[in-house]
């Protein structure tokens, strides 16, 4: 599918592994249009090249071949600390095992994006902590919150700098179906509000259901695109 207006533009993406002493490909010259505003699930099996994928857009990894425009720039062709720069300022993560920063409050865990891009809108963390109910929390540390308490916060740290781009791994595989079904709520309605991309890596079919797009990873291309058969 090709967007009018795309995002992410992806073409020949190529990234292989060493396992010892074999070679493993895990993307075989994968082609992505992703368009501004689309919520995009990538489905397929473990190993597929699903994670990989959001590594090399998010430029923690590098591509062995292929580039990767995130609006406009193109990603593969910066050095590491202009990827890290861009990747703080434009992208926002939701990892399934949350990934606060333990020895941080709530309220510091947000705020840490905000001064990392040397932002001072303090209010908007706030703002959105309420939005997802945990005002009264922010004074709290991580441990002392519930799995889905903690996902709460993390969609929050994720959005708290404005980004145009929300990669999603596995951001429920860690909740139970019901919480499970409220991160995803949230997080499509804190994501649509704001106008940003998602892509959201999962491998339950009623997961991506919720999705705009279902693309199938196989064999590291995309085998199959289409639209959801429902929830």
């Amino acid at each position: 599918m090709t967007n009018p207006d795309p995002l992410i533009t992806i073409r020949g993406l190529k990234r292989t592994y060493r396992e010892g002493e074999q070679a493993r490909q895990v993307l075989r010259g994968l082609d992505l249009d992703v368009g501004r505003g689309e919520c995009v699930a990538l489905l397929g099996r473990s190993g597929g090249g699903k994670s990989t994928l959001l590594n090399l857009i998010s430029g923690i990894d590098r591509p062995d071949a292929g580039t990767i425009h995130i609006d406009g720039v193109e990603l593969t062709a910066l050095d590491e600390y202009r990827r890290t720069l861009f990747r703080r300022r434009h992208i926002g993560f939701v990892y399934q095992f949350f990934n606060l920063i333990p020895t941080l409050t709530v309220e510091e865990n947000l705020l840490l994006p905000l001064e990392l891009n040397g932002l001072d809108n303090h209010q908007r963390a706030f703002d959105l902590l309420a939005s997802v109910g945990l005002s009264d929390r922010r004074a709290s540390f991580p441990d002392r919150l519930s799995g889905g308490e903690q996902q709460r916060v993390a969609l929050v740290r994720a959005l708290v700098h404005d980004p145009s781009l929300v990669l999603a791994d596995e951001p429920t595989g860690n909740l139970d179906a019901h919480t499970g079904r409220i991160i995803l709520d949230l997080l499509q309605r804190l994501v649509s509000e704001r106008g940003s991309t998602l892509l959201l890596v999962t491998h339950s079919e009623d997961v991506a259901a919720l999705a705009d797009r279902v693309l199938h990873i196989q064999d590291g291309a995309v085998a199959q695109s289409g639209t959801p058969t429902g929830s």
